[in-house]
């Protein structure tokens, strides 16, 4: 789940919201939400601006 959530969030090439990326990998909200917290506390994820996330620059 984490990898497709990442996967989305780069094809995306913006930050996004977690309801975005839920419609774009056909999840639901509150998994993608799982995903991205565990993402941040991986530092693969940031938030640049309040509710939106991007993939942390590597």
């Amino acid at each position: 789940m984490e990898d497709k959530v990442l996967e989305a969030m780069q094809k995306a090439g913006k930050p996004v919201r977690p309801g975005e990326v839920a419609q774009i990998i056909g999840e639901e909200s509150k998994a993608v939400s799982k995903a991205i917290s565990a993402l941040k506390k991986q530092g693969k994820v940031i938030s640049p601006k309040r509710c939106y996330y991007a993939p942390s620059p590597e």
